[in-house]
């Protein structure tokens, strides 16, 4: 049941509603990944790496709630629950106990660099069904390569 009908055809709307759920899950899962290393770092350079983390989680957090909302504005209920978000998100299994500035950076770059992949091959799929959806694809994917820019940048 949907109480909010979509202007798009439903062979569209199924395209765009799997870009946006799967930009969800990867938003959100990044943002727990974000924190869950930010919480464990240590080192030399730990709070350069500690703030740098939390600027990841601010900009994962502000763009997975766009994305559910414009899901939502589709018809398209948006899942961001634990087991949806384990079961599909693009981040793998992070370490336990606590985590070396070098191998943060590092799970950051390797992080960011496959939820970036999967937002491009997004953005191509909704371009054009739905403009609109791609634009927020498009906007949070160039804030995502601005982190992942600075987390290389920091692994020299």
């Amino acid at each position: 049941m949907s109480v909010v009908k979509s202007s798009l055809p439903e062979k569209d709307l199924k395209a765009v509603g799997a870009a946006l759920q799967g930009a969800l899950v990867d938003l959100v899962d990044l943002s727990l990944a974000a924190k869950q290393v930010h919480w464990n770092v240590v080192g030399p350079r730990f709070r350069s790496v500690h703030l740098q983390l939390d600027e990841v989680v601010t900009t994962a957090r502000q763009h997975s709630d766009t994305v559910a909302e414009r899901a939502s504005a589709l018809g398209v209920n948006p899942d961001g629950r634990s087991a949806t978000v384990a079961a599909t998100s693009a981040i793998g299994t992070l370490p336990e106990g606590w985590i070396k500035d070098s191998e943060a950076v590092e799970i950051l770059v390797v992080s960011l660099g496959k939820v970036v992949e999967r937002m491009r091959e997004r953005i191509a799929v909704t371009g054009e069904p739905d403009p609109v959806s791609q634009d927020l694809l498009i906007t949070l994917t160039a804030d995502l390569e601005k982190h992942a820019w600075m987390f290389q940048a920091e692994n020299n």
